[in-house]
C-alpha cells in the first residue's frame, strides 16, 4: 500500500540523501497547487522516479479540452481526487490481501474504498517493481497517460480519459455506498469433469442467440462473461479497447482488481459481483467513443452489492489458428469455461451471457467457442444467452447447429469425441459443423447394404406335408413364400399375387380328417416370371426350390456338384438334374414319388394315423393311366 511504513523512498537534501517514507513525500507534494498537465507530471515524479513521459495526458488537456474545461479540472476536480487519495489510510487501514494463483479466496471492498484506491492509481502512488508487475498487472494510470505514440489509437486513449474523469466526478459528487466482491476460483484437475464420460444431453440446455445487443446492456440478471486476458483487465490502461477493456473503462471499479489479482492459471477464473456502470459508449476498438453518463439502476442484493455478476475467463491466443482444434487446446478452453460457470449452489442458476469469447484479437473460431461454452454450461446446469454482436449469418449457423444437437440427442461425450477427431481430418474450420453432423450419423449402428439382400437359412418344418411350406393365409389375395423370408428390416417380402378367382381354383380331395383344414396355394401363370424379376433372380438354388414348392416336389438337388453349380444357369441346372438321375423317365419318377408319399404318415392327438396330402402329380398320373 502507498502508506505502508515499509514503502521507503530516497530523498536528496543538503547532507546528501536520506530515506523517508514515501507516503510523507506524497502528502507534501500533492497538497501544493497544480495548474497544468506538465506541472502534474513533474509533481508525480517527486515520489515515483520510474514514471514515463505523459504525452497523452498533455494532448488531452491542451488539444482536446476547452480552456474552461482544463481549468475546471485543475482548480476543482483534481484537488478533490487528491483529498480522496490521501484518505486511504483512514478508509482502508491495514494491508490488502492478495488473490494468489492456486487459491480460492475473495475480497469485498466498499465502493468508497475502491474510489480511494483508484484515486491513488490516478496519482501513480503505488510503488513499481518489475518482478511484481510481471505477476500482478498494476493499477497506476501512468500507462494510459503515456500512450500517445500510436496515431491510429490516439482517439481511443482520449475517450478513456473522458470515462475516468467522468467516474471521479460522479463518486466525488455523491459518495457511493455499495459493496463489490472479487472472488478467485481455482479447480484442481482432479475436480474437473471427464468430458468423454458425461452423457448429459446438450438439448437439456436452453439457448437464446441474438445478433443485436451487447452483454453489458442486455445481460441484466445473468452471469456476464468478460473475455479476459490472463492479466486481468488486459490493455485497459493502455491502447487496448476490445470487449474486456471497454467493460473495465465504463465500470472503473473493475480496474482495482489489477492491484491484487495474480495472473490467472489454466483452471482459474475471477468472479466480480456488485460493480456499477458509470458511462455510456459507442463503437468498438479504434471507434470507441464515450457517450455520456450512465445511470445504473441495478438493484442491490442482501449484502449491499448490485446484482451484476461478471466472470473473467481468459482464452488462449492462437498464433496459428489451426492449433485451437487440438485436443489439448480444446480441453484447456472447456475447463476454463467450466471453472467460470460452475457454482457450488444447488439452486436454479442464472443463464450465462456470453458471445465470441477469444475470437477477436486472440483468433479463436466462434463456432468452436460456442460448442465449448455450451458444453460447459450444460455441465454447470446453466442456460446460454449468446450475442453475435451484429453477425446475423453466424447467429443463424449457430442456431441450426444447436437444433441438430437437440433433435439428435447428442451428449457431451459424443460431441467431445467429434471435436477431438476434427483435427485429424485436415478440414477447414468452416466445415466444423458439417463434419460434426456427418460424424454423428456415421457413429450410429446402421445396417450395411448386404443386410438388405441376405436370405435367412430355411427353418426346419414340423410338418411332413410339402404344402405347409407355401401355406396361403389369404388365398383370395396373395401367397407369401415363407422359405425366402428377408431379414426383419422392413424389406418387402416375396409376394406372388394370384390371377385366379375362386372358381378357377382346383379343389383336391384331402386325405386328412375334416377338422384339419389345409388351404392349397394358388399361383398365377406368370408366377415364375415375377419371382425371377424379384431379388432372388441370380440365386439358382432359391429359384429351383421355389419351383419345387410350386410343383409340390422336393428335388434331390444335392446330386449336383456344388462347385459346378455356382456359375450354372437355371436351364443348365434343370438339365443336369434330369441327366444325373438314372430314374429320369416320367413314369418311373412319378411312381417313386407316389411310393414315397404313401410312406409318410403323421400322428394326431386322436391317435389316428393319416397319410400326407396327395399331390397334383398323383392326379396327373391317374389321368395318364386312364
Amino acid at each position: 500500500m502507498p502508506y505502508s511504513p515499509k514503502n521507503l523512498f530516497p530523498v536528496k537534501n543538503d547532507n546528501g540523501s536520506e530515506i523517508k517514507p514515501r507516503w510523507e513525500i506524497i502528502q507534501e507534494v500533492l497538497l501544493q497547487p497544480i495548474t497544468s498537465s506538465k506541472h502534474f507530471e513533474m509533481v508525480l515524479n517527486e515520489y515515483n522516479k520510474s514514471l514515463p513521459k505523459f504525452p497523452a495526458l498533455h494532448y488531452f488537456f491542451e488539444e482536446v479540452l476547452e480552456n474552461e474545461e482544463s481549468e475546471e479540472f485543475f482548480d476543482s476536480l483534481l484537488p478533490r481526487i487528491i483529498r480522496l487519495a490521501l484518505r486511504l489510510p483512514e478508509i482502508l487501514p491495514g494491508n490488502l490481501p492478495l488473490l494468489k494463483k492456486g487459491s480460492c479466496k475473495s475480497i469485498s471492498l466498499s465502493q468508497l474504498q475502491i474510489a480511494s484506491l483508484l484515486a491513488n492509481a490516478f496519482l501513480c502512488t503505488f510503488p513499481w517493481c518489475k518482478d511484481v508487475t510481471e505477476i500482478y498487472p498494476g493499477v497506476n494510470f501512468s500507462g494510459l497517460f503515456s500512450s500517445h505514440f500510436r496515431s491510429d489509437y490516439n482517439d481511443v486513449v482520449i475517450e478513456k480519459l473522458k470515462c475516468i474523469c467522468h467516474y471521479f466526478r460522479r463518486v466525488l459528487t455523491v459518495e457511493p455506498v455499495g459493496i463489490v466482491t472479487f472472488e478467485r476460483k481455482y479447480f484442481p484437475r482432479s475436480h474437473l469433469p471427464r468430458w468423454d464420460r458425461l452423457e448429459n444431453t446438450l438439448g437439456n440446455t436452453r439457448i437464446h442467440i441474438s445478433s443485436s445487443g451487447v452483454i453489458e446492456d442486455d445481460g441484466n440478471g445473468l452471469l456476464q462473461v468478460d473475455f479476459a486476458n490472463k492479466s486481468i483487465g488486459g490493455g485497459v490502461l493502455s491502447f487496448g479497447c476490445v470487449q474486456e477493456e471497454i467493460r473495465f473503462i465504463i465500470c472503473p471499479e473493475l480496474i482495482v482488481s489489477r492491484l491484487f489479482t495474480e495472473q490467472l492459471g489454466a483452471t482459474e477464473a475471477l468472479i466480480i459481483i456488485g460493480a456499477e456502470r458509470y458511462s455510456k459508449y459507442t463503437g468498438y476498438g479504434e471507434t470507441f467513443t464515450w457517450a455520456g453518463n450512465y445511470n445504473d439502476t441495478t438493484p442491490y442484493d442482501n449484502f449491499g452489492r448490485r446484482r451484476t455478476s461478471i466472470v473473467a475467463i481468459d482464452a488462449l491466443y492462437f498464433g496459428n489458428p489451426q492449433e485451437q482444434y487440438s485436443s489439448s487446446c480444446i480441453l484447456r478452453e472447456i475447463n476454463k469455461a467450466y471453472v467460470g460457470f460452475h457454482s457450488r449452489l444447488d439452486t436454479q442458476l442464472p443463464a450465462v451471457a456470453t458471445g465470441n469469447w477469444g475470437c477477436g484479437a486472440f483468433r479463436g473460431d466462434p463456432s468452436l467457442k460456442l460448442l465449448l461454452q455450451l458444453m460447459a454450461c450444460n455441465a454447470s446446469r446453466r442456460d446460454v444467452v449468446y450475442f453475435t454482436f451484429g453477425d446475423v449469418e453466424l447467429g443463424n449457423n449457430l442456431y441450426e447447429m444447436y437444433l441438430f444437437l437437440t433433435t439428435n440427442d447428442v451428449s457431451i461425450a459424443q460431441l467431445w469425441r467429434y471435436l477431438c477427431r476434427f483435427e485429424q481430418t485436415n478440414l477447414k474450420p468452416k466445415h466444423l459443423f458439417a463434419y460434426i453432423q456427418q460424424a454423428h450419423f456415421d457413429s450410429k449402428n446402421q445396417r450395411s447394404l448386404k443386410d438388405y439382400f441376405c436370405f435367412r437359412k430355411k427353418q426346419s418344418d414340423m410338418s411332413t406335408s410339402n404344402a405347409n411350406n407355401v401355406l396361403n393365409k389369404n388365398p383370395s389375395t396373395s401367397t407369401k413364400i415363407e422359405d425366402d423370408k428377408l431379414d426383419s428390416s422392413g424389406i418387402d417380402e416375396i409376394i406372388i399375387p394370384s390371377s385366379q378367382t375362386d372358381s378357377d381354383v382346383d379343389v383336391i380331395e384331402s386325405s386328412q380328417p375334416d377338422h384339419i383344414q389345409v388351404t392349397l396355394p394358388t399361383f398365377s401363370k406368370n408366377a415364375g416370371k415375377k419371382v425371377i424379376e424379384n431379388k432372388i433372380g441370380n440365386d439358382v438354388d432359391d429359384v429351383i426350390r421355389l419351383i419345387d414348392a410350386i410343383d409340390g416336389t422336393v428335388p434331390r438337388i444335392d446330386r449336383i456338384d456344388s462347385k459346378k453349380k455356382e456359375n450354372m444357369s437355371l436351364l443348365s441346372a434343370l438339365s443336369k438334374l434330369t441327366e444325373s438321375d438314372p430314374l429320369s423317365s416320367d413314369a418311373e419318377l412319378k411312381q417313386i414319388k407316389t411310393e414315397e408319399v404313401e410312406k409318410m404318415e403323421i400322428d394326431h392327438d386322436d391317435g389316428t394315423s393319416i397319410k400326407s396330402k396327395r399331390k397334383i402329380t398323383d392326379y396327373f398320373t391317374k389321368i395318364d393311366k386312364g
